[in-house]
């Protein structure tokens, strides 16, 4: 998402960043500032410090550290005097955390959270928002900022409109691998009396939320293992 400016895409923020915005305790907010700051002031005293040095030379050797191939000659000076290793670590302090915020954090650790899968679970996201949104609940980033005024619906709840399922007394452990998650859900759609919604089928698992269950719900449904119906609901 973004726009066009003469004959190259154009980052606006107002729809690529805004409509993501998270509900996130503020103790992982600072979290991932104090992280973000801090590799902000490291990369910014090495680049001062070592005229010579890019970020694109440091990330260069960065990206040969995750790739786990041995470095150059040239590249070890870099790595070095760059304090690549320290720049790294801050990298995956931020990844870590940002999992933390989304819910995800079990799964990075993990080491199963691919691409792939964020980006799925980042579409669901933003069709869940838009939903909010179309019936007037927004979840502003600075509300002081963006609208002093505004006042979320009291009677609004982040339900999708489907007929919430009655919670489980026995909460089902999440699974660690891909292949068990789409097993324990498949069960629990299976066992159910009625079609459910990926929040229906959440309130199974500790811990887990509709854009978690929404991208396997949808793969069962593309092997033919579920139906979605037209209500945004599964069936068996």
């Amino acid at each position: 998402m973004g726009g066009t400016l003469e004959d190259r895409p154009r980052y606006n923020n107002s729809r690529c960043f805004d409509p993501f915005p998270t509900d996130v305790p503020d103790a992982l907010k600072q979290r991932i500032r104090i992280e973000a700051e801090a590799l902000d002031t490291l990369r910014k005293r090495v680049l001062a410090t070592h005229p010579d040095l890019t970020l694109t030379k440091l990330y260069n050797v960065l990206e040969g550290l995750r790739e786990g191939r041995p470095l150059t000659d040239a590249e070890r000076d870099i790595h070095d005097r760059g304090l690549v290793t320290l720049i790294r670590q801050h990298h995956e302090a931020i990844d870590t955390a940002a999992a933390d915020a989304y819910g995800w954090g079990d799964e990075h650790r993990a080491g199963i959270l691919d691409d792939e899968t964020i980006l799925s679970r980042l579409v669901a996201l933003n069709k869940e928002r838009a939903a909010e949104e179309a019936r007037g609940l927004i979840r502003y980033l600075r509300p002081e900022f963006q609208d002093p005024g505004y006042r979320a619906p009291v009677t609004e709840t982040l339900d999708l409109g489907h007929v919430p399922a009655t919670p489980t007394g026995n909460v089902i452990p999440w699974p660690t691998s891909l292949p068990e998650q789409i097993g324990v859900v498949q069960a629990v759609l299976t066992g159910a009396s009625r079609p459910l919604g990926p929040q229906d089928i959440a309130r199974n698992f500790k811990g887990k939320r509709p854009a978690t269950i929404r991208p396997i719900l949808d793969a069962l449904a593309g092997l033919g293992m579920a139906r979605r119906l037209t209500d945004g609901r599964y069936a068996a």
